[in-house]
């Protein structure tokens, strides 16, 4: 089953937004933009993802030398690089693909030999709640989210450090309720400490759903309906959505322009741009022909999807919003953390304080312990009682409910 209208379309009509809302800063600043990349050597890493590859269409035409991008999924970087050659969208720039874990070391030896690189950004990341189940995952998750993170900053400055260094954030890091959140925000207190990056400018960027990414709710749609299944959506749950492009809009301006040691964030309302998630799915099926059923148990909404779809209509269930990590509301902005202008019409920065971050300095230490010995085996609730010592805004909203215990 095909969708009637493309996802650009529909994202378009789930932001309520038909112009971007960060084209006019990208029109502004496009001469600085373009003297900070062209000519330039760039490294993207997880730049196979929804996010990383939005931005590699905003950096393409401003021309660098030479753009290496990283990414372990190789059948995604192969499908980057066909659909980037085969829409003419590489404008001529020297690309080359990389099939690595960017923490391992085939990626120390490949910075051995290309660093250094004038802009580096980084899109890696265990980005699901829902990846907090067990120990297991979580170690993966601070592992990537953290561990990595700060390794490949040592592998550049090794190289000769770099011109600017970007590391995508979350709306989570901000009041921190669930682990992942607080692995980025612990991610965010490492690069911005004295002595991270000396010779680099170092932003970041906080920011909504990306409709539609890979993974994401959205996306689960659009599977559901191409594999005749239900959809699944918790109820009176509204959440801020950035279509694709302009996540990779809002990458590229924070990387290229951003004020160094800020994580920038997007002026969205609450009152105007907050979406109903029940809405969103209703807006999908219709895209697809169909009219919304909504059930709320999970073997009514199986059982009905035959007879709904033969009288036009589509199963989706709603669910309460009682998993582990999940929050009632987005927040973009911390608790003890302040707004300020930066010189972009849609773009506002929090500035980071450039301390010496020794506790979450002294946590990672300690957590490669743990990743390093198998017989070091702090529970979940010891891991999570640490990162809580490390950031006393993380409040870990813990739930017998796990997102894996729903469709």
């Amino acid at each position: 089953m095909s969708p009637r209208i493309s996802i650009d379309d529909l994202a378009d009509q789930i932001t309520g937004r038909r112009r971007s809302l960060f084209a006019e800063d990208c029109e502004l600043q496009r001469a600085a933009m373009v003297r900070a990349v062209a000519g330039r050597r760039v490294l993207v890493i997880g730049g196979a993802g929804t996010i990383g590859t939005a931005t590699l269409r905003q950096l393409l035409p401003l021309r660098p030398r030479r753009l290496v991008v990283v990414d372990h999924n190789e059948n995604g970087l192969a499908e980057l690089v066909r659909d980037l050659r085969s829409s003419d969208g590489l404008h001529g720039v020297d690309l080359h693909t990389l099939p690595v874990d960017f923490g391992g070391p085939a990626m120390r030896h490949f910075l051995a030999e290309e660093a250094p690189f004038h802009l580096v950004m980084n899109f890696a990341a265990c980005k699901h709640v829902r990846s907090e189940k067990d120990r297991s995952s979580l170690l993966q998750m601070l592992d990537t989210n953290l561990v990595k993170a700060h390794r490949l900053m040592q592998w550049l400055v090794a190289g000769g450090g770099c011109g600017r260094y970007f590391s995508v954030s979350t709306d989570k890091a901000a009041n921190p309720v669930n682990l992942m959140g607080a692995s980025k925000r612990l991610m965010e207190l490492c690069m911005f400490r004295d002595g991270a990056m000396p010779t680099a400018e170092v932003t970041s960027a906080r920011f909504a759903n990306v409709a539609f990414s890979d993974g994401s709710l959205l996306c689960s749609f659009l599977q559901r309906l191409a594999k005749g299944q239900p959809l699944a959506v918790p109820k009176a749950t509204k959440r801020f959505f950035v279509s694709p492009a302009e996540s990779g809009q809002l990458c590229a301006l924070a990387a290229t322009i951003g004020r160094a040691q800020h994580v920038l964030v997007p002026r969205l309302d609450a009152q105007r741009d907050l979406v109903l998630l029940e809405d969103v799915a209703a807006t999908v099926v219709a895209a697809h022909g169909f009219a919304p059923r909504f059930y709320d148990e999970e073997a009514a909404a199986k059982a009905a999807y035959v007879q709904d779809v033969a009288k036009g209509q589509y199963p989706i269930l709603r669910t309460a919003l009682d998993t582990t990590g999940e929050k009632a509301f987005e927040e973009f902005v911390g608790r003890d953390e302040q707004v300020i202008e930066v010189g972009l019409q849609q773009l506002q920065g929090i500035r980071q304080a450039a301390g010496p971050a020794a506790s979450a300095m002294g946590f990672m230490t300690a957590l490669l312990d743990e990743l390093n010995e198998p017989r070091a085996r702090r529970s979940m609730a010891a891991l999570t009682a640490a990162m809580q010592a490390v950031l006393p805004e993380f409040a870990h909203r813990k739930s017998d409910q796990h997102l894996d215990q729903r469709m």
